[in-house]
């Protein structure tokens, strides 16, 4: 961060009341109703019949899924990783790829990552249980890993004619765990959970996870960004603190942009939260960007 700035410092204070602290955790339970809903609405679908229209409600998994009987919905990294097999994928899977990939492109492409994976509940945990105990990282995983990951899932994919990574996804076990009660969901959640917390911070999803890989590169197009009011901020740095890739935030770039421009955002909201200067909101790409010329000074975190 720049030391040299000569803007006054501050830090928000811990809320006191509990409209306070649901105000301070809004996005964190926007998040996680987020994720119980999208469970629920399969639980509710697989075990209770839930319908609508005469349909099933959301019948599938988080790899392909119908909504009320017509609307495909299908992952588009499970897609391409169809394509690498040598296998063409029905129209309705392509189309309904399509259609999940314009969704998270207006989203911003890694809230998937945070608004939709089971996993995140798990991996945030073990951030929770990390920071109590003061872990220490004992290897190094650069973030790169991910990348190397998804093109290993699609080399894989290509030689063995299957889609590999939806074959031992820990996310998809996760899954079906959850709403079926059987298979390795646990296990794989309880490894990544302790490889979280007491192993690397933020392993799975900031440095192996191929499918946050994936949304890392769509995320770059997305059109909802988190904008930077760089006159408000005061580069006190609980942006870079709150936010689980810390590495994205580099002021002089948000300055020169108007917006965090990494695809690696989850859109969490979690740098907006902690701002004490609101200099950060969630805005469309067209209006986050900077009016202004360039800045010159200061230095990213």
């Amino acid at each position: 961060m720049n030391a040299a700035s000569p803007r006054a410092v501050r830090h928000l204070e811990p809320p006191t009341t509990l409209a306070g602290r649901l105000v301070a955790r809004r996005f964190q339970i926007a998040r996680r109703v987020s994720q119980g809903g999208i469970l629920l609405l399969f639980a509710g679908t697989a075990a209770w019949g839930w319908k609508l229209a005469g349909a099933p409600l959301l019948a599938g998994n988080l790899s392909a899924a119908t909504l009320a009987g017509s609307v495909p919905l299908v992952d588009p990294f499970a897609v391409l990783q169809m394509l690498a097999a040598g296998r063409v994928p029905e129209s309705t899977a392509l189309g309904g790829a399509l259609l999940v990939l314009a969704a998270y492109l207006v989203a911003g492409g890694r809230a998937f990552c945070a608004a939709a994976c089971p996993m995140n509940l798990v991996t945030d945990a073990a951030h929770a249980v990390r920071q109590r105990v003061g872990g220490r990282d004992l290897v190094h995983l650069p973030p790169s890993m991910r990348h190397w990951a998804l093109g290993l899932a699609l080399v894989l994919s290509a030689l063995t004619g299957l889609a590999a990574f939806e074959w031992v996804s820990p996310i998809a076990m996760l899954h079906r765990e959850l709403l079926f009660g059987a298979g390795l969901g646990l296990t794989a959640a309880a490894a990544i959970f302790l490889l979280d917390a007491f192993v690397a911070k933020r392993a799975w999803c900031g440095h192996l996870c191929p499918l946050g890989a994936f949304w890392s590169l769509a995320g770059r197009a997305g059109v909802l960004k988190i904008a930077f009011d760089d006159a408000a901020c005061t580069r006190c740095g609980d942006c870079v603190r709150a936010c689980p890739e810390p590495r994205i935030l580099d002021f002089k770039d948000g300055a020169a942009r108007g917006f965090v421009a990494a695809g690696e955002c989850t859109n969490c909201g979690e740098c907006i939260a902690v701002c004490p200067e609101k200099a950060l909101r969630f805005d469309l790409l067209a209006r986050a960007r900077a009016p202004n010329p360039v800045p010159t000074e200061g230095k990213a975190p």
